[in-house]
């Protein structure tokens, strides 16, 4: 329960001594921002019978009727609606609202973090509201100026080149040092700059000397193949004069060349 609570209504979001860092103005940005919202929109819904008047009346969130004695939820900000306990939820990412306690905009209910998030970005590093004017977007996702960092060295990345890894940049650098994959031919890292190529799961460089047949080093990038042990062939006849004991491959396909990573 308390990690829910500290999810849907993170302290940050309300109270400036959650946030470090923060300039004077983004003080007063933030207290004006927590103020408004407690005033205009927060509620907390109340679990009761549903009351003879609103007999058969639809929950509002699945339409399905409630009938007198049912116990629904009622939310003071909402009108004279109700739902059924597990409707109420938040509208965003439909987790069951903790101790009832719900945000309301333009008729829909929303936990906390998510109705916060209706009016200012979140910075994906600190998780704390961003009242700069300036911030750094990227990858759909949105940081403070001075958190847009390297996962593993925290080098400052604005205006750097980065590689995404796990839904955080990286530098290229440290990307080639630690998360680059090696080449199945060649046995150098592929690095951020250099195109990719995979096939089963194993990785090569995507330039005509590495992915290319084992047997008469015929280019592959976007050729139909053929695989055996991890080797790679044109054809299933270069397959044969390698290995003349198998009459069959493992496996068939066209071959797929990446970006410089995955997640770049």
């Amino acid at each position: 329960r308390t990690r829910a609570l500290l999810q849907q209504l993170p302290p940050q979001d309300c109270d400036e001594r959650y946030c470090s860092g923060l300039a004077e103005e983004e003080r007063r940005q933030l207290r004006a921002f927590s103020a408004r919202r407690r005033r205009e929109a927060l509620g907390q819904g109340l679990a009761c019978p549903v009351p003879g008047p609103c007999h058969g009346c639809p929950c509002k969130k699945c339409g399905r009727r409630l009938n007198k004695g049912d116990l629904g939820i009622s939310a003071s900000r909402m009108g004279n609606q109700f739902w059924h306990p597990s409707c109420f939820s938040c509208h965003f990412c439909h987790q069951p609202l903790v101790d009832l306690i719900y945000f309301q905009q333009e008729g829909r209910i929303y936990c906390g973090r998510h109705h916060a998030e209706l009016f200012r970005p979140r910075c994906a590093s600190c998780d704390q509201l961003i009242f700069m004017e300036e911030c750094i977007e990227a990858e759909g996702r949105r940081w403070h100026l001075e958190h847009f960092c390297c996962l593993e060295c925290d080098a400052p990345l604005c205006g750097q080149r980065y590689v995404m890894r796990s839904g955080r940049p990286c530098c290229c650098g440290c990307f080639n040092t630690f998360f680059a994959e090696p080449c199945q031919t060649c046995g150098d890292p592929i690095g951020a700059d250099s195109e990719e190529a995979t096939h089963q799961g194993l990785h090569w460089h995507a330039r005509a000397a590495c992915f290319c047949c084992s047997r008469c080093r015929k280019p592959l990038r976007g050729q139909p193949l053929t695989s055996r042990r991890g080797r790679l062939f044109c054809s299933e006849t270069c397959s044969l004069g390698r290995d003349v004991s198998s009459n069959t491959s493992d496996s068939s396909d066209s071959a797929f060349a990446s970006a410089p990573s995955p997640d770049s």
